[in-house]
Order: structure tokens, then C-alpha cells, then sequence
């Protein structure tokens, strides 16, 4: 199988179910930034040590593997195209929260704002944090315009709560102290 295929160099590119989208489309920019979240998430799971979270890490990038096939699936897709669809399961979210709220139970009570950062595979959670922050964004601007299922965007609210959350317990494990905000930005003087 050839990995190019020539057929998005005008700009365009395929759906599920066939029809064509400009790559500028927001349904487009909202499943790209799921793929950029998940992409992310596997260089956390570079980061991190030993086995700190992989399983949950491994099962949340096939979710996000489900959230984007949703996505990439034109809103009017024949039959054919929808049930080779993969649809994410709603449970999922229960089970996103019970990981919140054990990693959470096993962490310093949060107190302060604390800056993005610690050890490389926390450092890497906040950043895919932030990604997947920039991913709920374009699905709720996508929900704007089209049909979006109501688990996808619950789906990736909790997801960032979770990476924060983790984020933290891997600090936590590790042994790294977090960095809190001061809160003294721009109130220093010049010269």
C-alpha cells in the first residue's frame, strides 16, 4: 500500500462516507487535534518511568482512536460507512473518573495554582494537557455547526482533568516537588 496517494493536494481530503472536505474545514481541525492529542500522549508514555500509568495511558489513545473515527465521519454517511464506524463507549467516562479520583486520593492535597513542569513524563502530561484543552475546543466549535455525539466532548473534558490529575501523581511518585505560582507576575518594577 502506497502511504501517499495524491489525492489531498488541492487541499482537500476524504471523509468517512466519501465526500470530500477542505483540510481548512473544522471537522477536519477537530479530529487533527485529536490525532495531535493522541501523538501526544504516546510521547508521554516515552517519558514515563517504568509503568507509571501505561495501561490507562494505551487504552485512552484507542479512545481517542474511536473519538476520531467519529469524527471523521461526514454527518450524512451511507449505512455502509457508519457501521465501520467505531463509536466510543460511554462507560469510558465513568472509568476516566475513577482513574481521576484514585491518582487524585494518592496526591497532596492541591492548594495553590502549581506551574506546568516537574519530572519529563509530568512535564509531558501537562503538555498533552493542554493539547487535549485545544482538541475539546475545536469539537465544541465543530458542535456549533454540526452534529457531534455528546460523549465525545464529556470524553475529552474529563481527559484533560485526568492528565492534570496524573500529572501530578506522577510528580508525586517520582519524588519531584511541584512548582506553585507565586502570583507576583508583572508586579515587578523595571530598571
Amino acid at each position: 500500500m502506497k502511504i501517499y496517494t495524491k489525492t489531498g493536494d488541492a487541499g482537500t481530503t476524504g471523509l468517512f462516507g466519501g465526500k470530500r472536505v477542505s483540510k481548512s474545514s473544522q471537522r477536519v481541525e477537530a479530529y487533527g487535534a485529536v490525532d495531535e492529542l493522541n501523538a501526544s500522549l504516546g510521547w508521554a508514555l516515552s517519558q514515563l518511568p517504568g509503568s507509571l500509568a501505561r495501561d490507562e495511558l494505551r487504552e485512552i489513545q484507542e479512545d481517542l482512536f474511536a473519538v476520531g473515527a467519529e469524527l471523521a465521519l461526514q454527518p450524512d454517511a451511507p449505512k455502509s460507512a457508519v457501521n465501520q464506524s467505531v463509536k466510543l463507549d460511554p462507560d469510558r467516562i465513568s472509568q476516566l473518573e475513577s482513574h481521576i479520583d484514585r491518582w487524585n486520593a494518592e496526591t497532596p492535597p492541591l492548594r495553590l495554582f502549581i506551574l506546568p513542569g516537574g519530572c519529563p513524563g509530568a512535564a509531558s502530561l501537562h503538555v498533552a494537557r493542554t493539547v487535549c484543552r485545544r482538541a475539546e475546543r475545536a469539537v465544541v466549535a465543530l458542535a456549533a455547526e454540526e452534529a457531534v455525539e455528546s460523549v465525545t466532548l464529556v470524553y475529552l473534558n474529563r481527559l484533560s482533568d485526568l492528565l492534570f490529575v496524573l500529572a501530578r501523581w506522577v510528580n508525586f511518585q517520582s519524588g519531584v516537588e511541584e512548582a506553585t505560582w507565586s502570583g507576583k507576575a508583572g508586579r515587578r518594577s523595571i530598571g
